[in-house]
């Protein structure tokens, strides 16, 4: 059944018994249009067609989602002069007919998750159509006059077959959203840097390897996402991007972090995870705004002691790293909130950890440490504190003033490091894992 909503100025009855009460003094097509209109489920109050008043029924909005379809319903070319949103989402949809294309007030067309093959060359008509939705299809490619949907704002074709872009897609000059997630892109088109309005581009998880110079043109750009492709090397220009706050690297073939990223003054949320990154270059400190700063499962022997110099950051992962040591700049992270260096070869933990006031989650599970610094103790807002499968052998009593601690992890450490010591005074504490109870989790090789 489909939903209809968002009527133009329908007039205003009382209930179902007083529209069929009119059914009475009515001609035989209003009855058709009465049940048309009651046979479907209305979100809000129940509105009667315009016909009743001998006009027009005036519907801007259609919803056919998850009815099992198998084709577009014919009853929507009724409205093609009216029609402004169609939703046709999760069906078993595989052609779009033509008369579809005759709806010129349409500005949203949904129709995610479905059995599209292709998109019909009849998508220029559209000349209104601001959102597209055809996510989860089978199609493999744009027609090359998408170019005359002049007005389309957001584009949504993740989780399709596309292999390339066609030039006529560069000419959408009000695109602002593009998402084209797993997708087949090996590459994008030259002149890309068309889309000069483009705030939000997400193509994780195609092929990419590089981008085209153009990029640099993208000054409206906001997030990026990348992740999940072919890079070798951040993509040349990319710091040009001057607005860009979130960027997406992760789960690439990376092996530097270049001192070129230190020039997104703006990028607020970075996220390098999963690469093979062995080296930060010290500019990294350009990236004054940042705040979260994602390196996990990478190739880190150490960190650049102008890491410090990050001072809005609040979120720092170097887990599953190599690193020996931590530099004492960590310490100059007054804001660091969560801070997660799990999976290393820590032996020590620097005494200027004890700087970092604002500090909620530490985690250091699967290093070597053998004892803790006397400075924790100065962590006093941190509540979940875990550090399994170490070598610790006590705690220093300090931990008695992390009055604030609720889950202390030590499973996996000494016997002795369970002792109630220095623990005890830790009013709030819910959780603490036997020592030896706790199975050894294997460590990385």
């Amino acid at each position: 059944m489909a939903t209809l909503t968002r009527f133009k100025d329908p007039p205003q009855f009382q209930g179902i018994q007083e529209m069929l009460s009119l059914l009475k003094k009515r001609p035989e097509e209003e009855l058709q249009c009465l049940e048309m209109t009651t046979k479907r489920k209305i979100i809000g109050r129940l509105v009667p067609c315009r016909c009743f008043r001998g006009e027009e029924e005036i519907i801007s909005v259609l919803d056919y989602s998850h009815c099992s379809l198998q084709q577009v319903p014919k009853e929507v070319f009724n409205f093609e002069r009216t029609l402004e949103e169609l939703y046709l989402d999760a069906n078993q949809i595989e052609d779009l007919p033509k008369q579809l294309f005759s709806c010129q007030a349409l500005r949203k067309l949904s129709m995610p998750d479905n059995d599209l093959s292709s998109l019909p060359t009849t998508i220029a008509s559209l000349v209104n159509l601001k959102e597209l939705d055809i996510s989860k299809n089978g199609i493999q490619e744009f027609p090359e006059n998408i170019k005359c949907c002049k007005c389309l704002t957001i584009i949504e074709a993740s989780v399709n077959p596309i292999s390339k872009l066609p030039d006529g897609f560069t000419q959408l000059p009000n695109l602002n959203q593009l998402y084209l997630n797993d997708a087949f892109l090996e590459y994008l088109p030259a002149n890309f840097g068309r889309l000069s309005k483009l705030r939000i581009l997400e193509l994780r998880e195609n092929h990419l390897k590089t981008l085209p110079k153009s990029m640099s043109k993208l000054t409206q750009l906001e997030r990026l996402d990348l992740g999940n492709n072919e890079f070798t090397d951040l993509p040349e220009g990319l710091e040009q991007i001057q607005n860009l706050k979130e960027l997406w690297m992760d789960n690439n073939s990376l092996q530097v972090l270049p001192g070129s990223t230190g020039k997104l003054k703006q990028l607020i949320y970075l996220d390098m995870s999963k690469n093979r990154i062995e080296t930060i270059d010290m500019e990294i400190s350009g990236c004054e705004a940042i705040e979260d700063l994602l390196l996990s499962s990478n190739l880190l022997q150490h960190l650049p002691d102008s890491i410090g110099l990050l001072k809005k950051m609040t979120t720092l992962k170097v887990d599953d790293n190599q690193l020996i040591v931590l530099p004492n700049a960590i310490g100059n992270l007054s804001l660091l909130e969560e801070f997660d260096c799990s999976c290393n070869e820590l032996e020590t933990l620097p005494p200027t950890i004890g700087y970092l006031h604002n500090l909620r989650t530490l985690a250091v599970d699967e290093n070597f440490l053998t004892e803790l610094p006397r400075e924790i103790g100065n962590c006093r807002n941190v509540t979940v504190m875990s550090l399994r499968s170490n070598k610790l052998e006590f705690l220093p009593e300090e931990i008695g003033q992390m009055q604030k601690l609720r889950v202390l992890n030590l499973s996996d450490n000494s016997r002795s490091v369970g002792s109630r010591r220095a623990w005890k005074n830790l009013p709030h504490l819910e959780r603490l894992p036997e020592v030896m109870k706790s199975r050894p989790m294997p460590r990385k090789t």
